[in-house]
């Protein structure tokens, strides 16, 4: 699947604040075409204490829910944690997974905030843009303020910050805490919480989200277990 990586990326933090200010105005959050979707990709991302970071695309059957295709990467990052950058962490290495993927799918679903974010352009809004396929993100945590939603599946309630809509608190299962629905691109909200619900039969997290998270952590584990099986310097051991 071919991406745009933009180089350089931001190095500080002021440069990608600036950055997400400029490409908001470009955000369309709205369906352009009827949509249909055939092939739906989950994306998400882990990364540890030394800077490795690990990036997995798991693409669905939208019908079926069966694993298409996964593709995976790897790669190093030293830009900082920050609220609301997490984008430049995750996004360099995500989208290498994404050049590695042979299927363009319909949609895509980030682990992670679209509009619901201080700025109204989270991570999800960012890869919608660079890939031009409807993106949304489907959040463990809310941003923004919202009801607590009726307790029975497909019960939601709307999220706001400073009295506008970003996004909707949405309960996938009875009784369960809701996972947090925004915007990316190229998509609306209701047509989004439609396709979180469809992808999302048996457990909280939508089956997209699951299976990426599953691959890029055990790429995270294999990472762990190479660095600690690495020879010490010149192949010796010290003397105690």
């Amino acid at each position: 699947m071919k991406v745009a990586n933009p180089e350089p990326w931001p190095a500080t933090p002021e440069e990608a604040v600036a950055l997400q200010d400029r490409l908001r105005a470009r955000v369309i959050a709205a369906n352009p075409r009827p949509p249909e979707f055939r092939t739906i990709a989950g994306l998400d991302s882990a990364y540890d204490d030394h800077g490795n970071v690990t990036a997995a695309i798991v693409a669905l059957d939208a019908a079926t829910l069966e694993t298409v295709e996964t593709a995976t990467a790897r790669g190093i990052t030293d830009f900082p944690y920050v609220p609301g950058l997490l984008a430049f962490r995750e996004l360099p290495t995500t989208l290498a997974a994404l050049e590695n993927l042979t299927v363009t799918p319909d949609l895509l679903v980030c682990d992670s905030q679209g509009l619901a974010h201080p700025r109204r352009f989270g991570l999800a809004c960012h890869l919608g843009l660079l890939t031009g396929v409807p993106t949304i993100g489907v959040a463990k945590n809310a941003w923004g303020e919202f009801e607590e939603p009726a307790p029975e599946r497909g019960a939601s309630t709307v999220i706001t910050i400073d009295g506008d809509t970003i996004g909707r608190a949405l309960r996938t299962r009875t009784n369960v805490k809701p996972v947090y629905v925004s915007v990316g691109h190229l998509i609306d909200l209701e047509t989004a919480c439609a396709q979180v619900l469809a992808l999302t039969p048996e457990y909280r997290q939508p089956e997209t989200t699951r299976r990426a998270d599953r691959l890029c952590r055990t790429l995270l584990r294999d990472i762990s277990i190479e660095s600690a099986s690495a020879p010490t310097a010149m192949g010796t051991v010290s003397p105690d």
